[in-house]
């Protein structure tokens, strides 16, 4: 009977744990959350009435575990539908119902003593064939099996994730010397479609594959900064962005991680891999131990901090704070502007900007370089050791770190052999199998092409195709064939997914991290719909960079105020709406596939389409308010379609349905996944939600075809039954009386007013319907009334120069 997994026990409700346990009831699977009855009653038990058999004490540790999944911000919960599939209990009363369970992870304290224990009591009750895993980080595989059954160590394997673990795509797998090919296999793939995560295959060896080559580079950090004689704030400076990492940077992150679990993971590295020729290097500096012991311990100690941390002033602003490492003093951060930096921040591709500044004449090309030429080389070093390919070792520092490049295809921009030659200049060196390729006539670790990339695989001394599953359709490998681009300009491009489906792709050149709507968007956009009319069964709206779309450019809206180019800007509202709205009028069926932020005109995009295929990790709403305009791209159409589905005729009053779009647009109310997207009505019932990004092109094309076999027909224009006059009235009430409460101010009431007589449909009654190009133009009304409001142009500008919104 095939494997299949329905309940998931995780023993441990730690912040971990915890964390296991909601990602499970994200992917649809009851998860059994256990923790140790606590030791005794404390004071607070005791003033709550508790008795050491009450429940509520019994499964306290595990209950808090539950509370701080339903309290975590940012949420661990794609919906809050989902807490009713997270059971709790205790390890004494509800050990037994593991036999129900299908997978029991592992995730108490990281002690081998303990966990041995806990495998020893879960063999008693698991059923044969159960899947059993450990999420540690450290202990070998070996020693924590020791003493159990055959059938236990075959169907047990580690499962390392990432915290957090909904947002931390890194899911590292180790298989024991027993451990069944065909558990590996089933794990894999449930992890990577079920659970959504990207699968690297490590060895059992301490820190695995992320934790060693990243830790690694925290600790060669360290070292360089003291020796070079730079200082926190500075190295952050350069191992953020510039660097292509995270922007909280090298320090930024300790923080976040917590001092004292950075400084266990070094002390890990250093007692477990004694063999290791840089093993002096994993050792904590005395100034990073003195943090710890004053209780410095990052973001988790906000009154102490850590390498970083905030002050509050007297007058009540707040200044960043650094820690000098010198003399254990703090002091404000300071900024700073070396020419590489300056240009690092100018340059939008990230192979060009490391490439710049690794190789640059200043202080930030100096350390830039060191760090990276001490991490690639290190990084070649552990080959063979900890994984068996460079694209397993590329993969954990990109999901497990976020690096935007993994050390091998950095090494690959680089130049591969400019890197080892100057390497061996500085006296550093690589492992003897890069010079190897080299050797070969090879100058890359990987090769590009419309068959898609292969890696040098250092055991066959070839390129391989590197392994990819049939699901996962990659824009870029498909256009490197010239003939799939069927149109394009410099904003977007059209291009044939096979199979009778095309995809329009945005790829804007000034902001391609968040591509804002332009005219060179539009274009491809309404050709688009054309030439899949023609030539197509089918379209999807997607593209695979960082953000799907967050809305209108807002520069080019702002210059056209200040030059009075009313009527240009009427224009442009008016084709957008046509863009929108097309979608649907289109005789092929559209899928929209949004993924990161789908703000504003990215929002209207998504909901204009015949269905919506949404990545998990989306973050959609009509945020136009926060700027002081309102949604005129078809935004309040579609949600008044949303809100009022099923409702065809005049009821008695629908405005309790008319203020769930009232309260979503007016209250900039942005879902935090695209299951909450169908709770605030942004998606519909029967839009898909993918866990898994990378397979979301593939399920969305999918759904174009599905659309097109049933015999695909574009859906009838409708029209609304809206109170007019009479429910402008009472939404005026309320936001009156918000204003009276200091909730809201006077502009915001007056744009507030404008978005109130869109939804309730203008000069009408409940008796009168109003069709959908009514509601479109009292959007473009409302849209250029408040484009000449004074205090609308003044949050233009202040989100502009601010990246946050002005309350005015």
């Amino acid at each position: 009977m095939p494997r299949e997994i329905r309940r998931v026990g995780v023993l441990g409700a730690g912040v971990m744990g915890s964390g296991i346990a909601a990602h499970m009831a994200n992917a649809g699977i009851s998860a059994l959350l256990l923790d140790i009855v606590p030791g005794k009653l404390s004071k607070e038990d005791e003033k709550r009435g508790l008795t050491e058999n009450d429940p509520r004490f019994r499964n306290k540790l595990a209950l808090a575990g539950l509370d701080g999944i339903k309290r975590a911000k940012p949420a661990l919960l794609y919906s809050k539908r989902f807490l009713p599939l997270i059971e709790v209990g205790n390890f004494e009363d509800d050990w037994e119902k593991l036999a129900e369970c299908d997978w029991i992870i592992e995730v108490v304290v990281e002690r081998l003593d303990i966990k041995t224990k806990v495998f020893e009591r879960v063999e008693q009750v698991r059923s044969p064939g159960t899947i059993v895993s450990s999420n540690t980080s450290g202990l070998s595989i070996k020693a924590m099996t020791e003493g159990r059954s055959d059938d236990f160590r075959q169907h047990f394997l580690v499962t390392h994730f990432f915290n957090p673990v909904r947002y931390m795509r890194l899911f590292e797998l180790v298989a024991g010397g027993d451990t069944l090919p065909d558990v590996i296999d089933y794990m894999t793939e449930f992890g990577r479609f079920r659970l959504g995560k990207g699968i690297v295959f490590g060895r059992d060896t301490p820190n695995f594959i992320g934790n060693r080559i990243g830790v690694y580079g925290i600790a060669s950090t360290i070292r360089h900064m003291m020796e070079m004689n730079y200082q926190v704030d500075e190295v952050d400076a350069i191992t953020g962005p510039a660097m292509g990492h995270p922007g909280s940077a090298t320090f930024g992150t300790a923080d976040l991680v917590g001092v004292d679990v950075m400084a266990h993971v070094i002390d890990t590295i250093k007692q477990g891999c004694p063999e290791d020729e840089e093993r002096d290097l994993f050792t904590v500096p005395d100034f990073v131990q003195r943090m710890i012991d004053e209780g410095a311990l990052g973001r988790k100690t906000k009154a102490k901090g850590g390498f970083t941390g905030i002050q509050k002033n007297s007058d009540g602003s707040k200044t960043k704070l650094v820690i000098d490492w010198k003399t254990g003093e703090r002091r404000a951060k300071q900024k700073y502007a070396y020419p590489s930096l300056r240009k690092a921040k100018a340059t939008h591709d990230v192979r060009e900007r490391i490439k710049n500044l690794a190789f640059a004449d200043d202080r930030g090309g100096a350390f830039a370089w060191n760090l990276l030429r001490d991490t690639l080389a290190y990084s070649s070093r552990r080959m063979g050791e900890i994984s068996d390919t460079i694209v397993d070792i590329d993969n954990a520092l990109k999901w497990g770190f976020n690096w935007e490049l993994g050390p091998f295809e950095t090494w690959d921009v680089l130049g591969v052999r400019t890197v080892v030659e100057r390497m061996k200049a500085d006296g550093a060196e690589p492992a003897a199998w890069v010079l190897e390729m080299l050797e070969t006539g090879s100058e890359s670790f990987y090769l590009e092409s419309a068959d898609g990339r292969r890696f040098w695989d250092v055991a066959t001394k070839t390129h391989k195709p590197e392994p990819k599953p049939e699901s996962f359709i990659v824009l870029t490998d498909l256009k490197r064939d010239a003939k799939k681009v069927v149109y394009g300009n410099k904003g977007a491009s059209l291009v044939d997914l096979g199979d009778g489906v095309a995809c329009v792709e945005f790829h804007s050149t000034l902001q391609p991290k968040l591509n804002p709507i332009d005219d060179k968007i539009m274009d491809v956009m309404e050709r688009g719909v054309e030439i899949a009319e023609r030539d197509f069964r089918g379209l999807v709206i997607h593209h695979q960079g960082v953000n799907f779309c967050a809305g209108a450019n807002l520069l080019m809206i702002l210059e056209a105020i200040q030059a009075s180019q009313w009527a240009v800007i009427d224009e442009v509202v008016t084709r957008f709406q046509n863009v929108t709205t097309g979608l649907r009028r289109s005789s092929v069926p559209t899928i929209t596939a949004p993924f990161g932020f789908a703000f504003g005109g990215g929002c209207e995009i998504t909901m204009g389409g015949d269905r919506v295929c949404a990545a998990a990790e989306t973050y959609i709403g009509l945020v136009e308010l926060g700027v002081g305009l309102i949604p005129a791209g078809g935004g309040c159409l579609f949600l008044l379609e949303r809100v009022l589905d099923g409702i065809d005729e005049p009821v008695l009053s629908n405005l309790p349905f008319l203020r769930i779009a009232f309260e979503n647009i007016g209250m900039v109310k942005v879902a935090t996944s695209g299951e909450e997207a169908k709770d605030l009505k942004y998606l519909r019932g029967h839009d898909r939600v993918e866990i898994n990004r990378d397979q979301q092109l593939w399920t969305a094309k999918r759904m174009a075809l599905a659309l097109a076999d049933e015999g695909y027909r574009p859906p009838m224009p409708r029209s609304f039954n809206l109170p007019g006059e009479e429910g402008l009235a009472t939404l005026k009430m309320m936001l009156h009386n918000m204003k009276l409460t200091h909730w809201i101010s006077s502009h915001d009431e007056k744009i507030a007013t404008h978005l109130g007589r869109i939804l309730t449909g203008g000069d009408t009654t409940i008796n009168d319907p109003v069709d959908e190009q009514t509601i479109l133009d009292l959007e473009r009304e409302a849209f250029l009334s408040l484009c000449g409001e004074p205090k609308t142009q003044d949050r233009i500008k202040y989100m502009l120069v601010n990246n946050k919104p002005l309350r005015n």
